[in-house]
């Protein structure tokens, strides 16, 4: 024992210190590195469906319905007849017409062969020039009236034809308007039926006059890219929140301006192939603006908002926390678009900001320490990176 207590002497007589107590771990946390990017601006307006085509299909002739020749509701195609209209006294009409057209011509047949006949005796003097210029008169006199015979003979023809009411357009044929025994006129367009073309389909909205000066403006000064009118793409939000798969485009803009709403309608042309859509739905409709580049998004936890201003924490070139201001412009899903504040390369605190503060030491998760200052110093496709005075500069 007294060995040990003089060994002790001598290292503590020789200068010896006690061990340090180790430093702290470094806290973990994660980043994103800013990177500007393309973004495409996307407006969201309500909309409604409408057909892309709607026929009122009405009566042309007076007549009772004797026939319904459709099931209501279904599909029809052009030309399918629909209702058929008592056609006993068109029937009788045509052959009345026909009647008077035999007439007429026979009176046709007679004056030519009155005037054949004067040709020659007028040139023996056997008739006077006013007999013949006469008979002349008469057979254009029924020629005239043979001519009138065959209009009447066709428009009664036409009456005839009217009586089936066939489909005008291919399309759903909706809720018959009248019924078997019913009374329709021609002279008051008796409502049958209607049909609606529902594939392809369209989608009506509109477009505040303010936006549209804002679009205007931006592409004035390069800072939106945007299409020709009818490569503006749409998709739609459905009632109960669910994306309308099939994607279309604008086929419509008009050039003035609502004075009651200060909007101008605006229209879409959508694939509709299973008749998810129907005419007077109600839709949110998202449009493909154009293409903003150099943007950069980072994500809405990242984002540290104050009543006058909004931050965020990056990890700098020594390992260190700084702050940073940021100006931040709209919201794209669960990311804040970041209008100034952040220089390409920047590595952003994502998760872990609770145990941080600025000037701390930080470790990045998932990263090798040896490599994590060449990885700040050199940023991702040779992008600008801040330097020790916060400037940015290009590798």
């Amino acid at each position: 024992m007294l060995a040990a207590y003089a060994a002790g002497a001598v290292l503590v007589g020789c200068g010896g210190d006690a061990p340090e107590a180790p430093a702290p771990p470094q806290p973990e946390v994660e980043v994103v590195i800013a990177e500007p990017r393309a973004l495409v601006d996307v407006e969201e307006v309500p909309g409604r469906v409408q057909a892309y085509r709607t026929a009122e299909v009405r009566a042309r002739v007076d007549g009772i319905v004797e026939r319904r020749l459709y099931e209501e509701g279904s599909n029809v195609t052009e030309g399918q007849e629909l209702f058929l209209i008592d056609p006993r006294e068109a029937r009788a009409a045509v052959n009345a017409a026909q009647a008077a057209v035999a007439r007429a011509e026979a009176e046709v047949a007679n004056a030519r062969q009155e005037v054949e006949r004067y040709e020659d005796l007028v040139a023996d003097r056997a008739v006077s020039e006013q007999e013949y210029d006469a008979a002349v008169a008469r057979l254009r006199t029924a020629e005239a009236g043979a001519a009138e015979a065959r209009a009447e003979l066709e428009r009664a023809e036409l009456d005839l034809e009217f009586t089936t009411v066939t489909a005008p357009i291919a399309g759903r044929a909706g809720r018959a308007q009248v019924t078997e025994g019913a009374l329709v006129s021609a002279t008051q367009a008796t409502l049958l039926t209607r049909i609606q073309q529902l594939d392809p389909i369209y989608v009506n909205f509109s477009a505040s006059s303010g936006k549209l000066l804002d679009v205007r403006r931006r592409i004035a000064e390069g800072e939106l890219e945007v299409p020709e009118l009818k490569q503006l793409r749409v998709t739609l939000r459905l009632e109960d929140g669910r994306e309308y798969e099939h994607a279309g485009f604008v086929d419509f803009l008009d050039l003035s301006i609502d004075e009651e709403t200060g909007t101008a309608a605006l229209r879409a042309e959508l694939p509709n192939p299973d008749w998810v859509l129907l005419p007077g739905q109600f839709v949110k409709v998202r449009i493909e603006i154009g293409v903003r580049r150099n943007v950069t998004m980072i994500p809405q936890r990242a984002v540290l908002i104050s009543a006058d201003s909004a931050s965020v924490m990056v990890v700098g070139g020594e390992g260190t926390v700084e702050p940073r201001q940021v100006e931040l412009g709209e919201m794209r899903g669960a990311d804040w678009v970041v209008l100034d504040g952040l220089v390409a390369g920047d590595r952003v605190i994502v998760d872990g900001l609770q145990k941080i503060e600025p000037g701390m030491p930080v470790a990045i998760a998932g990263s090798d320490p040896a490599d994590e200052s060449a990885s700040a110093a050199t940023p991702p496709d040779g992008a600008a990176v801040p330097d020790e005075r916060g400037a940015a500069r290009a590798q």
